[in-house]
């Protein structure tokens, strides 16, 4: 008989398996349950408002560019405003930024509920309605940490990727046929209402912390927070390719720009445009709470490391086919697909927490949050413009090849920086 390689089959030097947090353990924490509940609500009426504004505007231009110009306005504010207001969530604590955020853009939902509202003061209170979500976000995103510590984060994470998906599925889905029975005031009144509804949660739920200790021990300014901030963040390579890993959203978001025009050509008269239009924006959502849900249940936390690079392809692939243009049903699996490789989103996320010091978690999720939305904004009206020349498929088959080929390069790249983070998951683990 061959004698035992050393270390190989000895319980002593073998290393541990990987512990797997499961969703119930996450779910029992009463303060991430208040946070996932709020995050629920306010984003369910957001939909409703966003699929009545791309349905409006395509009925009344039938232009893809002004319906994407619209579509791209609930992007791009944060741009402006949302690194800078970011900060804010490392100076002050975490939960009274959040309040301070959810009533003000209920009063301003409130206002723009009222049917005398002047249009051009109802865009001025959709961009700053947008862009008090950039402080907002980034006080949550730096506050989960806090609740959620190791894989529960990610496990936690995962939960709230999913139900946010869940919940976009269903507005976009019916929000078709809710705004045809509400109308787009009463709407934006369900909207103001969530607001309200997230704020009393926080309050219920979320308990008192004290604003973030710096080591210095000093409070400096929301502009030195955020210029110091960006050098963290674009300082180190790991944190550069994992801010590049989430910029690659710029691609595979783009077709839910166009969805009003892909819509009208996949019409046949018997299903209204309005109804496709809310299939088309919900495809992407439902794939990726599927993808999150057996990321997050059934694979390491190394694992989901590991295979980060494969799913950020997957993303775009099924993009490229639709240049063979096939009926609704095959858009659907192929835009579903594409959302199921979304969630290599939530490894990139875990491993940007790892890199990160508690101190400084705000302004750099702010700064990413912010790159998010103008790759997001800036990715819809390109392709609302080329698809005013060429057509909707065609745009989306070459978004899909333009996100392929960098997302093989960032796979490239990450195989290179995976090491170190990997080691920090499983001493924490």
């Amino acid at each position: 008989m061959a004698a035992t390689e050393p270390g190989r089959l000895s319980g002593r030097h073998r290393r541990p398996p990987e512990t797997r947090v499961t969703y119930r353990e996450v779910v029992a924490i009463p303060e991430f349950r208040s946070l996932w509940l709020g995050q629920g609500m306010s984003l369910l009426g957001d939909q409703l408002a966003q699929v009545a504004l791309a349905v409006l505007v395509y009925t009344r231009t039938a232009s893809p560019l002004a319906t994407a110009s619209v579509y791209a306005l609930t992007y791009l504010p944060p741009i402006l405003g949302g690194p800078l207001l970011a900060g804010l969530a490392d100076r002050y604590p975490r939960r009274r930024v959040m309040l301070w955020c959810d009533l003000l853009r209920a009063l301003m939902m409130a206002a723009m509920a009222v049917p005398a509202t002047p249009f051009p003061v109802l865009c001025a209170l959709v961009f700053c309605v947008v862009l008090l979500g950039a402080p907002f976000s980034a006080a949550r995103a730096a506050l989960l940490p806090e609740v959620l510590e190791g894989d529960r984060y990610v496990v936690g994470s995962a939960l709230q990727n999913m139900t946010n998906q869940a919940v976009q599925m269903l507005g976009f889905a019916a929000g078709g046929a809710a705004i045809a029975v509400l109308g787009p005031y009463r709407a934006l009144a369900l909207d103001c209402a969530t607001f309200l509804g997230s704020a009393l949660v926080i309050v219920a739920g979320v308990r008192r912390r004290p604003a973030p200790e710096r080591e210095d021990g000093e409070r400096p300014s929301v502009w030195r927070m955020t210029r110091a901030g960006a050098r963290l963040v674009f300082g180190e390579r790991r944190l550069r390719t994992l801010v590049l890993f989430a910029l690659l959203c710029g691609f595979y978001v783009l077709p839910e720009g166009i969805a009003a025009p892909y819509a009208a050509t996949l019409a046949d008269g018997r299903v209204p445009v309005a109804v496709i239009t809310g299939l088309l924006m919900a495809a992407m959502p439902t794939g990726t709470a599927l993808g999150a849900f057996v990321f997050g249940r059934f694979v390491t936390p190394t694992g989901r490391l590991r295979g980060m690079g494969w799913l950020a392809m997957l993303t775009c692939a099924p993009l490229v086919l639709c240049v063979v243009r096939p009926p609704l049903e095959g858009v659907l699996a192929l835009w579903v697909l594409s959302g199921v490789g979304g969630a290599y989103q939530l490894a990139a996320n875990a491993a940007f927490v790892q890199c990160v010091p508690p101190s400084g978690r705000a302004a750099a999720f702010g700064l990413v949050q912010s790159g998010l939305m103008a790759a997001q904004g800036t990715g819809i009206l390109v392709g609302g413009a080329a698809a005013q020349r060429l057509g909707p498929e065609p745009v989306v088959t070459l978004a899909g090849v333009a996100g392929l080929c960098a997302a093989a390069v960032l796979a490239v790249l990450w195989t290179e920086s995976r090491t170190e983070i990997i080691a920090k998951v499983r001493a924490a683990a």
